[in-house]
């Protein structure tokens, strides 16, 4: 009886470690670095941005929330050999204290744009196409207890290895929620040493840890972009209609900007979608998206003409990236 209670119970930590997987943020990763105190992350000199201030409870424009209790500003951070120091912001928006494990993960993204971590790929998504930027970040502190509607700072830097080639790296910097109740209750090693043996049953309790990840890029030398749109359709229904295309980029470093759908005769834009990005890992991303409810589409008849452009809002903001017109089918 205690091998196959000791059997079931790995067959459930091998569950919770995969549920922790779940959800929009990465896992926490393990992590080979040696923990860092604030000063050593401090030799880095001043982030390259401060942090907005907002009152209590409250969350700067821009930041980025999910399915648990914080939100992280800014939405991505860019380090360079002259720009070695961010600051990222914990938001804790509910009135309750909250706990978070800070970490960094690598992960990939895919042609559909979706963000996967290097731990749950599978066997025909590899990874070597990947720059990562874990083993070159260091940041502080790594562990939070934020008391309710406040915010915390967490510092990150950047130290490149010599003769590192040009080019951009990646890593992905994760928070993710500490259950408060973690350490209470019946322990495996109970179960196996003792508890209602007559039963042979074993109470599992699954706790969600939700989390939230943000990309760390860094760059090294000179890097290049170029970036083209293709195959447009607009499809119309019930459920209401949506536009699809295909970013496709080219060079040394990622695109990152908003893509803007305009028809002429027409005020309001038929799309608008911002902070659409596309790695180096990949050569184009799908991309759907939903129709502005503002754009009267009763006058976007077949045989028009739309326009699509992608604006850059990383290297050169505003500046157009690439312009393409298409006729509606």
């Amino acid at each position: 009886m205690t091998r196959k209670i000791s059997k079931f119970l790995r067959l459930i930590v091998s569950a919770l470690i995969r549920l922790a997987a779940l959800g929009l943020a990465a896992p926490v990763l393990g992590q080979s670095l040696a923990l860092e105190t604030a000063e050593d992350v401090a030799e880095g000199g001043e982030p390259s941005a401060t942090l907005p201030a907002v009152q209590a409870g409250q969350v700067p424009d821009g930041s980025v929330g999910g399915m648990g209790d914080i939100n992280i500003y800014p939405r991505r951070i860019v380090l360079d050999q002259r720009n070695r120091v961010a600051s990222v912001g914990l938001y804790n928006k509910m009135p309750f204290e909250g706990e978070y494990e800070i970490s960094v993960a690598n992960m990939i993204m895919t042609d559909s744009g979706q963000i996967i971590p290097f731990s749950n790929l599978s066997e025909d998504l590899g990874s070597r196409q990947v720059k990562t930027a874990s083993d070159m970040l260091r940041w502080s502190p790594r562990r939070v207890l934020l008391p309710g509607s406040q915010a915390q700072t967490v510092r990150i830097m950047v130290r490149p290895p010599a003769n590192l080639p040009d080019g951009e790296y990646r890593a992905h910097f994760t928070a993710v929620s500490v259950p408060g109740d973690i350490n209470d209750g019946f322990s495996i090693d109970d179960a196996l040493a003792g508890g209602d043996e007559g039963s042979g049953n074993v109470g599992v309790t699954i706790r969600p840890r939700f989390g939230i990840s943000i990309p760390v890029i860094v760059r090294i030398g000179d890097t290049t972009l170029e970036v083209g749109l293709k195959d447009f359709a607009l499809k119309r229904g019930d459920g209401g209609s949506q536009v699809s295309l295909t970013i496709t980029r080219s060079g040394t470093r990622s695109a990152y900007g908003d893509l803007i759908i305009t028809a002429p005769g027409q005020d309001e834009p038929l799309v608008v979608a911002r902070g659409v990005g596309v790695y180096p890992e990949i050569d184009a991303r799908k991309v759907r998206f939903a129709t502005n409810p503002a754009f009267d589409l009763k006058r976007l008849t077949s045989g028009m003409s739309v326009t699509v452009a992608f604006v850059d809002d990383d290297v050169a903001p505003g500046e157009i990236l690439a312009r393409q017109t298409f006729v509606v089918p």
